[in-house]
């Protein structure tokens, strides 16, 4: 990545965040239930598919509605556990079980939770663009979990998690992208045509 590209995303992330931040907490509330009602109608899941989501910090959408309405339809959850600086893996949430703080403001299941391979990513997102492609929080966690999974044969079902302040006009390039196929937002679900 050049200085400039790097330089230009962090620029982005900040503008994003700050216009989601600035968010009525209220209105975030309301609007993660009628999320939760848009994938209910939009997000259909086979029952037993694994769907990660993750555990909202600050002023994240808050996904646990749609998870459970996810889970309504047989879904397996789980979240993204912190294993280093450089890892995450996903532990299965099941209904009672013990959570564990995961750093960044955020929980997750406990270790001697079971490990899991998601077939469906609900994946957080500081920016994205009208291509479906996101500027993360700068870590690269779910660019590797995601980068991971397609090395194993898996290609999961990505669906990036916004607001629509977090929409940017242009998000850089790099090789290494993932475009994320759909981006469910309050807008409802939007799908990208994939990268060629």
């Amino acid at each position: 990545m050049t200085m400039q590209s790097r330089s230009l995303k962090k620029h982005l992330r900040i503008e994003a965040l700050a216009r989601r931040d600035a968010l009525d907490e209220f209105w975030r509330v309301e609007i993660a239930l009628e999320m939760a009602e848009t994938a209910r109608d939009h997000l259909a899941v086979e029952p037993g598919q694994i769907v990660s989501g993750f555990w909202p910090m600050r002023s994240e959408v808050d996904v646990r509605p749609l998870m459970f309405a996810l889970r309504e339809q047989g879904a397996r959850l789980c979240l993204p556990a912190i294993l280093d600086k450089t890892t995450i893996v996903f532990r299965e949430l099941v209904r009672g079980a013990p959570m564990v703080e995961m750093g960044f403001g955020t929980v997750g299941p406990h270790e001697e939770a079971e490990v899991l391979d998601p077939t469906v990513m609900l994946v957080p997102l500081a920016a994205f663009d009208a291509r479906g492609h996101r500027i993360g929080y700068g870590a690269g966690y779910y660019d590797r979990a995601i980068a991971k999974l397609i090395d194993k044969g898996q290609a999961p079902r990505l669906i990036g998690i916004a607001f629509d302040c977090q929409e940017v006009a242009l998000v850089p390039d790099e090789d290494h992208d993932v475009v994320i196929a759909e981006i469910l937002t309050e807008s409802g679900l939007r799908r990208f045509a994939p990268k060629l």
